[in-house]
């Protein structure tokens, strides 16, 4: 079974930086890209970012380009999102998961960014 544990979320201000990290089990872990997901309040769950088994290639949400930054290390079955120059609308959950991904969810990390 799919298992997703995102963690380092927290307040910040506007200009600040944050780093999530998710441990992911149930799957092959370098076998598969993995994503990050966010949901804002009263909004559908956005792509944010992906990065392939390799980590050698990450796609971005336009949203988040040239702020934030996706990596991996497989011998830890680990992603990370590293989120520089923060805006208020970056204020959601954040999640990880698979690509394509599994029906089994995290608890998601929330994100606040106060202006």
């Amino acid at each position: 079974q799919v298992q997703l544990v995102e963690s380092g979320g927290g307040l910040v201000q506007a200009g600040g930086s944050l780093r999530l990290s998710c441990v992911a089990s149930g799957r092959t872990f370098s076998n598969y890209v993995m994503g990050w997901f966010r949901q804002a309040p009263g909004k559908e769950r956005e792509f944010v970012a992906r990065i392939t088994w390799s980590g050698l290639s990450a796609l971005y949400a336009d949203s988040v380009k040239g702020r934030f930054a996706i990596s991996r290390d497989n011998a830890k079955n680990t992603v990370y999102l590293q989120m520089n120059s923060l805006k208020p609308e970056d204020t959601a959950v954040y999640y990880c998961n698979f690509h394509p991904p599994s029906p089994d969810w995290g608890q998601g990390t929330q994100v606040t960014v106060s202006s």
